[in-house]
């Protein structure tokens, strides 16, 4: 007889010889013990058969309970995910408000506390140990300040609380040193070799070192990426908004962005320049001005991205790790557009591990992608934007991190009455 059932007999024993030795006591008449005579009991004496019948239909009893733990235990073992699939995923929270949301608001959004949220869970299958199936869904709703894209929450999904298929792409290693990609949602930049080691702390636009000529939108896309062991890297890849309706893919009205990345990666620093090749893109608004997000809307352009980053030794010294870019983008066909021409920076600063393990100190500030040259020679409208932002994160256990954070900008979209200040509390929950 195995443990388990050998401790359940005893305890269904017990549980039978504690009621008679109870009520053995209860009936007990003390004054009758005096004339009590040994030869006299007329009770049956209790031995271990006293139970076997008793004991038997709990056994019985016992068995098919086991038996039925182990058909539900084969069921719940059939529904779980393959051995090959994992799942790990967040939720987000935040609330802030922004001084001079009125001022940029696209909709009225008047200046007022606004919260937003976002669910995550991300899907990782391999079905030969050297490739990856990423599926991500994703929800969640927020005030419509976090929207604006001059103070876009890095954590901002408005999907009005509905849970979507936000990303599913397929990657395989083609040789060790080649990676192929391929999917019906994906961004360029998932494609890349990493350009920027600045994490946001509140505002979309420090992404990527700067989020303007990058751009950021998901749909049909494919390419690869080749990195060696020396720290040498190449990235060719493209995403097309027409694929998946009557506009065709990679035809004269197609929506797409071609993007071709040379790098050179090291444990310390990283360098890399990559090309945008854009053809009616109308993805490029987080970091730029009216005029900059409207360049290329109706023709072609042409990008460069330079990215470079510088990381110390050790943490938690004086000594930041520290990521720059620039970018710059033109019209290709200058005749019927106003503006030809536009450029954008960013540099920002991160202190790891100064008060407590896994804690950072993020600053960061960028000029939006701004219009630097007309093509009939007008004066350009757009001066001196300015955006920035600064934050400390730390963690309160392994799968919990809370974010403050300030941020604002001068003349963020056009002039000065594009002025903004905010504050934002960022809480992370990953599991």
């Amino acid at each position: 007889m195995k443990l388990f059932q050998q401790m359940l007999v005893a305890g269904t024993a017990m549980s039978l010889i504690a009621p008679i030795a109870a009520q053995a006591s209860d009936s007990l008449n003390h004054e009758g013990m005096n004339t009590y005579v040994r030869g006299e009991r007329s009770a049956k004496r209790i031995d271990s058969k006293t139970f076997v019948n008793q004991v038997n239909g709990e056994l019985a009893t016992l068995e098919r309970s086991v038996d039925g733990l182990h058909a539900h235990q084969y069921d719940f073992e059939a529904g779980t995910f393959s051995d090959t699939t994992t799942l790990d995923g967040k939720a987000v929270m935040f609330i802030g408000a922004v001084d001079g949301a009125d001022d940029i608001s696209s909709t009225g959004n008047p200046q007022s506390v606004q919260t937003g949220y976002t669910y995550t869970m991300n899907l990782n299958t391999s079905f030969n140990g050297d490739d990856n199936l990423y599926v991500r869904l994703k929800g969640g709703e927020n005030g419509d300040q976090w929207k604006e894209k001059s103070t876009y929450h890095i954590e901002t999904k408005d999907t009005s609380d509905s849970l979507n298929v936000d990303k599913i792409w397929y990657s395989w290693n083609v040789t060790d040193e080649v990676t192929a990609f391929v999917g019906p949602r994906i961004e360029n930049y998932y494609m890349y070799i990493t350009p920027s080691i600045y994490q946001p702390g509140v505002l979309k636009s420090m992404k990527l070192g700067g989020n303007s000529n990058f751009g950021a939108s998901t749909d049909v896309g494919f390419g690869f990426k080749y990195e060696t062991e020396g720290g040498f890297g190449f990235a060719s890849n493209i995403v097309t908004k027409s694929a998946d309706s009557s506009g065709g893919m990679l035809g004269k009205t197609d929506v797409n962005k071609w993007d071709t990345q040379i790098a050179y990666t090291t444990d310390n620093w990283h360098a890399s320049a990559t090309l945008s090749n854009a053809q009616n893109w109308t993805s490029q608004s987080y970091n730029a001005t009216t005029q900059g997000a409207a360049m290329g809307k109706t023709t072609d352009t042409t990008g460069y991205a330079l990215r470079a980053y510088w990381r110390p030794d050790n943490a938690g010294t004086a000594t930041p790790e520290v990521s720059v870019g620039y970018d710059t983008k033109s019209v290709d066909v200058v005749s019927g557009h106003t503006a030809s021409a536009a450029d954008s920076y960013f540099v920002g600063l991160t202190w790891r591990d100064m008060f407590q393990a896994d804690d950072r100190i993020g600053l960061a500030f960028t000029q939006p992608l701004a219009v630097s040259e007309m093509a009939d020679g007008s004066t350009v409208n757009d001066v001196n934007p300015f955006v920035w932002e600064a934050y400390y994160s730390f963690r309160p256990n392994d799968s919990i991190e809370l974010r403050p954070a300030i941020f604002g900008g001068s003349d963020v979209l056009a002039d000065i009455n594009d002025d903004v200040f905010g504050v934002a509390l960022t809480s992370v929950f990953k599991f």
